[in-house]
């Protein structure tokens, strides 16, 4: 199996900053793109941003400029940096990664798992 876990959320007054964490774990075999989204109140889900095995990364507008995304791949681990943050970037964070695992008959073609949340709460 595999796990995703979250780390570093929080409440912090705007214009501060936050850095999250997520380890992957299990029975690895590859890890693909690696990402964020969050759901704030009332709100759908959405892409914050994404990471390619290579390091690519692309973000959603609202983010630009102040958050980047990282990832070690021999942790097995992404972070996000978030700093100049907003009430409006008040949400539940989740990692995502897409992962080959393998069994003990072979590999398990690339799936999406998923954190657990995080809770970042921004004060004005």
């Amino acid at each position: 199996q595999v796990q995703l876990v979250e780390s570093g959320g929080g409440l912090v007054q705007a214009g501060g900053s936050l850095r999250l964490s997520c380890a992957a774990s299990g029975s690895i075999f590859s890890i693909y793109a690696m990402g964020w989204f969050r759901q704030g109140p009332g709100n759908q889900r959405e892409l914050v941003t994404g990471i390619s095995s290579g390091g690519s990364a692309n973000y959603v507008d609202s983010v630009k400029g102040r958050f980047t995304i990282s990832r070690d791949n021999a942790k097995n681990t992404v972070y996000l940096q978030m700093g100049s943050l907003e009430p409006e970037d008040t949400a539940v964070y989740y990692c995502y990664a897409d992962i080959v695992r393998y069994t003990s008959t072979g590999r398990v073609p690339v799936q999406r798992y998923w954190g657990q949340g995080t809770q970042v709460t921004v004060s004005s």
